[in-house]
C-alpha cells in the first residue's frame, strides 16, 4: 500500500468520527497550548529579569554586610571609604526599612530608604521631575524625600507630589522630586541617608552599592573590596557578601530555567494523558473495524499495510493536535501578554519540540493498537460480529 493511500484511508477514518476524533485530540491540544505557553510566559520572564539587572549596568557591586557578634554594620565613613579603592568610581551606601507615610486623611506603609547624591549614578536612577537628592541635603540631614509613582498615586492621587509635604512616622518631609517610573522604586520612599539613620533610628549600614570605573574591572575591584572587608570584620568572611552583575544574571538565570522547565514538565503531563486517549480510541476503532480488516487481509492486504494505516491514522490525529495546540499556545500568549504585565516570548526551538513530541506521542501509542489490528487472523476477523 503506498503511502498516500494510507494516509487517505486515515483521513477518511477520522472525518467518520468527528466528534471522537475531536474529543481525543482535546488533551494534545491541551497539552502542547500549555507547554508553549508556560513556557514562553518563563522565557519572557528571564528576558524581561536580565533585562532589568542588565540596565542597571555590567560594572555594579553589591554589598550585603550581615556582621557578627557585636558588629554588624559600617559606618556611613567606613562606607564612604571603599571610593578610595583603586578601580572604584562611585559608592553609593543605604539604609532602609519601613514606614507609615501619610498625607491628610490618605495613609500607606511604605519602604524607606536613604541614599546619597551617587545613588543616582551608580543604581541608575532618574527623576521624570523636581530634583535628585543633593550632598547637601545629607550633610545637613535636610527633610526632603524623592517618590515613587505607586506610592505618589496612593498619597496624592493625580496631583503633583513635587512641592507637597508627607508625614513619615510623624516627621514632616518635603517631596522634592518624583523618580521615574522604575519597578524596584515605584513603591518607595527615598530620603537623605543621613535623615534616614535618624528616621529609622539605625545608624548602622549593611548595604552599599559599588560603580567599578569598566565592567571588565568588577573582578578585581570585587577582589578588593573583599580584602578591605575582611579587616573591618577580622577575617570573618561569612559577615558580608560581595556580588556582581555577572553573579547575578546566571543565579536569575537558574532560577528561571528552573522555573520554566518544571511548568514545561507539568504540562507534558497532559501530552501523555493524551496519547493515552489516543491509544485508547485506536484500539476501539480496531474493535469496530475487525470485518474491515478481515475483508482487507482476504483480498491481498499484506500485515504491513493494515500496521501502517492504524499507526498512520494514530500520528495524523497527534500531528493536527500538535498544531492546533501550537496556534492556541501562541494565542494564549498573545492574550496574556496583553492583559497582563507579564513577558510573553515563544520560540522557534520550544514550538519545534512540543511538535516533535505530539508526533512521537502519536508513534508511541499507536504502535499497540497498529499491531494488534495487524496481527488479526482473516478468518477470525471475518466472524467477528
Amino acid at each position: 500500500m503506498k503511502l498516500t493511500q494510507a494516509f487517505k484511508m486515515a483521513w477518511k477514518s477520522i472525518l467518520s468520527n468527528k466528534t471522537r476524533t475531536l474529543l481525543t485530540m482535546l488533551g494534545i491540544i491541551i497539552g502542547v497550548s500549555c507547554v508553549i505557553l508556560l513556557v514562553s510566559v518563563g522565557q519572557g520572564a528571564t528576558s524581561a529579569v536580565t533585562a532589568q539587572v542588565q540596565g542597571l549596568g555590567s560594572n555594579l557591586l553589591s554589598v550585603s554586610i550581615s556582621g557578627r557578634g557585636v558588629q554588624t554594620s559600617v559606618s556611613y565613613e567606613q562606607a564612604q571609604s571603599f571610593e578610595e579603592i583603586e578601580g572604584v568610581n562611585a559608592v553609593a551606601p543605604t539604609v532602609s526599612g519601613n514606614v507609615q507615610a501619610k498625607n491628610g486623611n490618605k495613609n500607606v506603609n511604605v519602604s524607606v530608604e536613604g541614599i546619597t547624591a551617587d545613588y543616582e549614578e551608580v543604581r541608575s536612577t532618574k527623576v521624570q521631575s523636581g530634583r535628585f537628592i543633593l550632598p547637601i541635603d545629607v550633610d545637613y540631614s535636610q527633610k526632603v524625600a524623592l517618590i515613587g509613582t505607586e506610592t505618589a498615586t496612593d498619597l496624592f492621587g493625580t496631583s503633583d507630589p513635587v512641592g507637597s509635604y508627607v508625614m513619615l512616622n510623624g516627621m514632616r518631609f518635603k517631596v522634592v522630586g518624583l523618580l521615574e517610573e522604575k519597578s524596584t522604586s515605584n513603591n518607595t520612599i527615598k530620603v537623605p541617608l543621613t535623615s534616614a539613620q535618624r528616621l529609622l533610628r539605625s545608624k548602622g549600614i549593611r548595604t552599599i552599592y559599588m560603580q567599578a570605573e569598566t565592567g571588565d574591572l568588577t573582578s578585581i575591584v570585587k577582589a578588593r573590596t573583599e580584602q578591605k572587608l575582611s579587616q573591618i570584620f577580622r577575617s570573618t568572611d561569612d559577615s558580608y557578601t560581595v556580588t556582581d552583575q555577572k553573579e547575578m544574571l546566571q543565579t536569575v538565570s537558574s532560577i528561571t530555567d528552573t522555573l520554566s522547565l518544571a511548568l514545561g514538565g507539568i504540562a507534558g503531563i497532559s501530552l501523555i494523558v493524551g496519547g493515552i486517549g489516543i491509544m485508547n480510541i485506536m484500539l476501539v476503532s480496531v474493535t469496530e473495524r475487525t470485518r474491515e480488516i478481515g475483508i482487507r487481509k482476504s483480498v491481498g492486504a499484506k500485515r504491513r499495510d493494515i500496521l501502517l494505516q492504524f499507526l498512520i491514522e494514530s500520528i495524523v490525529i497527534s500531528g493536527i493536535s500538535g498544531i492546533i495546540g501550537i496556534l492556541v499556545g501562541l494565542g494564549g500568549g498573545v492574550l496574556v501578554s496583553k492583559i497582563t504585565t507579564l513577558t510573553v516570548q515563544a520560540s522557534l526551538n520550544i514550538i519545534l519540540i512540543s511538535f516533535g513530541f505530539s508526533v512521537f506521542i502519536g508513534v508511541f501509542f499507536g504502535i499497540f493498537p497498529a499491531n494488534k489490528a495487524a496481527n488479526l487472523k482473516p478468518v477470525d476477523a471475518l466472524r467477528y460480529d
